[in-house]
């Protein structure tokens, strides 16, 4: 830990553009601001993602950093602010994979044993085919979009999805 007066001249000259003062910086705070980091958002990886995050921002933002004030405040705000916008992220993500779930419905037995007889069937299609199918099918490629991806031409391309959906619908002993 730096007293005042040493991180008022460490922090002058990383504004005026000193690696080497900046990492002294850092070292006297970083063990500090994980711990902080690791407690707050209760998850070690993301605290120390959040923690390399923060310092890059404090390096960016360092013209900003008045040296008359507390840079250990400053430095364990920006990661404060930054852990609440990952915490928020992380729980909008949950809220909207337990939606996408809820309209999900229950899967049967019969869907997957659907889903197994599609992989296998698909797995019977030659190369070229298979990827036009997976393109264009279930990836909502277009014909040409499909033909760009895989350098074929649109006739070819056409043909195969044409062929592989004829295919995938015998193996899979429905009708049209």
């Amino acid at each position: 830990m730096r007293t005042d007066d040493q991180t008022e001249v460490l922090s002058l000259a990383a504004r005026g553009g000193s690696d080497q003062a900046f990492s002294r910086l850092v070292e006297g705070h970083q063990a500090a601001l994980r711990a902080f980091l690791r407690r707050a958002s209760g998850d070690w990886g993301l605290a120390d993602d959040l923690a390399q995050e923060a310092l890059l921002v404090a390096w960016e933002r360092l013209d900003r950093f008045d040296p008359k004030t507390n840079f250990r405040a400053w430095l364990f705000g920006i990661s404060y602010r930054l852990c609440l916008a990952a915490l928020r992220k992380e729980r909008r993500a949950r809220a909207r994979d337990r939606a996408w779930l809820e309209t999900r419905g229950s899967v049967t037995s019969a869907d997957i044993a659907d889903r197994i007889a599609l992989d296998r069937a698909m797995a019977e299609l030659p190369l070229e085919q298979r990827a036009a199918v997976a393109l264009c099918l279930a990836g909502d490629f277009s014909h040409s979009e499909a033909a760009e991806v895989l350098a074929m031409p649109l006739g070819t391309v056409k043909s195969h999805v044409t062929r592989g959906r004829a295919k995938l619908i015998e193996a899979l002993g429905g009708e049209e």
